[in-house]
Parts: C-alpha cells; sequence; structure tokens
C-alpha cells in the first residue's frame, strides 16, 4: 500500500525542509505538520506542509509514516506519546542526532514489534541556523541519511521499503548502520567539530571581544571554523545528554592531541603530526 499520508512533527530546519523536498520531488499525498501554531503557520505559507495541527493526537491521524523531527529529548517523549496511539500499520521513525537510547525506549514501548513498526533515521544534513524560514528542499540531496534499524538484520517491511525510497527520491544516500556504531561515528564526525567550533568561538570572544579587525584578517579560514558555532545550544544540549559516553570519549582524545601539538612546537613531531593529517581522506577523494 502507498503512502498517502505523512505527519511531520517539528517543522523547523530539518522538518520543514523534508517537508519541501518530498513536495518538490513528486510526493502526491497529503503532509500534515505538528508544531506550535506560529511555526505551522510559516510551514504552511512557505509549503512544506499541506495541513498543519498544533494537537499530536489530531496529528497522526489516518497518517501512514509520522517523522518525529525535533531534538532527541522530545523525540523520546514523543514516542512514548504516540506508541499507545498509532496504529501497527504506521511506521515511526525519527530524525535525531542520537539513535541508541532511540532505539532502546522503542523496544521498551513496543517490545518485539518495535522492529517493524519503528526505523529510527538521522539525515547528514543541516545548517548551523535553526527555523522553518532556513529549510529548503534541497538540504538533504547528496546528503548520507543514516538508517538504524532495530532489528538490523530483519528485512524491511514494506512500508519501511517504501518511506526509504521516498528519501531516495529526494536525493538523499540511505545508508544503514547499527546504532551503537552510529552514536561512536557520529561523535567523531559531526559532534566533535560542532564542540571544537564552539570552544574555539567563545575563546575567540573571551581573548578578543567583538574586534571587527580580526573577522576582517581571519578571512575564510576563520570563517569555516566557526560557521557552525551559530548552531542551538537547544538541539546539541540533548546530543550531549544522550551521546556523553562518545563524545566525551572523542573530546579527551582531542585533549591529548592538542597537548601533544603544545609540546612539539619546536619539535619535529609536528611535522609528523602534519603529516599524518595531510593523509586523512586522501583515500576518497
Amino acid at each position: 500500500m502507498a503512502i498517502r499520508q505523512i505527519t511531520i512533527v517539528g517543522t523547523g530546519l530539518i522538518g520543514g525542509s523534508l517537508g519541501l523536498a518530498l513536495h518538490q520531488y513528486g510526493f502526491e499525498g497529503t503532509i500534515v505538520g505538528c508544531d506550535r501554531r506560529a511555526v505551522l503557520e510559516s510551514a504552511q505559507q512557505r509549503g512544506a506542509i499541506d495541513r498543519a495541527d498544533a494537537n499530536l493526537e489530531r496529528a497522526i491521524e489516518r497518517s501512514d509514516v509520522i517523522v518525529l523531527a525535533t531534538p532527541v529529548g522530545c523525540i523520546l517523549s514523543h514516542l512514548e506519546a504516540i506508541a499507545p496511539l498509532a496504529p501497527p500499520e504506521t511506521l515511526i521513525t525519527d530524525t535525531g542526532s542520537t539513535k541508541e537510547q532511540i532505539v532502546e525506549r522503542a523496544r521498551m514501548l513496543l517490545g518485539a514489534a518495535a522492529a517493524e513498526r519503528v526505523l529510527p533515521g538521522h539525515p547528514m544534513a543541516g545548517k548551523e541556523y535553526s527555523g522553518i524560514e532556513h529549510a529548503e528542499a534541497e538540504l538533504f540531496r547528496d546528503a548520507a541519511w543514516l538508517i538504524t534499524p532495530i532489528g538490523p538484520n530483519q528485512p524491511y517491511t514494506s512500508r519501511q521499503q517504501e518511506y526509504v525510497d521516498l528519501l531516495q527520491s529526494i536525493g538523499a544516500r540511505v545508508m544503514a548502520m547499527e546504532a551503537e556504531r552510529h552514536d561512536r561515528l557520529c561523535a567523531w564526525i559531526s559532534q566533535l567539530l560542532q564542540m571544537i567550533s564552539t570552544a574555539l568561538a567563545s575563546l575567540l570572544r573571551e581573548e578578543l571581544g567583538d574586534e571587527e579587525a580580526a573577522l576582517e584578517i581571519g578571512g575564510r579560514a576563520l570563517r569555516e571554523m566557526t560557521r557552525i558555532a551559530h548552531s542551538p545550544y537547544s538541539m546539541w544540549r540533548d546530543i550531549a545528554l544522550t551521546n556523553t559516553e562518545n563524545l566525551e570519549e572523542a573530546l579527551l582524545r582531542l585533549e591529548q592531541q592538542l597537548a601533544h601539538l603544545r609540546e612539539n612546537l619546536r619539535g619535529p613531531a609536528l611535522r609528523e603530526l602534519f603529516d599524518s593529517a595531510n593523509r586523512f581522506g586522501k583515500n576518497s577523494q
């Protein structure tokens, strides 16, 4: 049975972009948005959703797929609210940046049925600014969309496969992996980068204040290194809370590497660090 209605809970940057992308790339069904009323008005005006309802129970009625596109803490709460309400044939998915706790919560709520009823996901796309006003239909084109099936050895259900096909139709590259691997990998390649940018921008502000010359002199390198420092705390708080162990490990290793670099500014180890860094990613170019 084809997907005819999708409810997106959270119509900000990610949820709004998903709605825009689905419409642009030919989804013919209805997209329902659930969020605060002011956000829903903007999402509807921009064409991201067809119908708006701030009431969660009403918003998910008759939907074939429910996408939870909020910070992880809210995803966990919404999952608890939705699990007893959604019929068994309705697929529940999400866009959260950490996956282990979402998988655990789904198993706790739905038991053996969780593998068929829930398909956790994480689009590796975003911007440094949140909100429906920054949403765009092309946000996911050529971006990885990670899926962490609760039953990794089970084939997708027909509904899950239909949803995966929709993601591919908007240009996303769907990749499946276990939740534990996802959270460790994302701590290193995504979340650590955010923490570096945040720490650097905060340090620069403490050291240099709002000195305009610093931004003019710093140029592209400074802008690139601090761009994502504008990301919202509300999202990253939940990521830090739900992936603390992996993120702590990555930060500790970085601290050790920075100390090693500092201690070898006049030694041969500095060249070794540069040589090692120069080789990173070359095999994929």
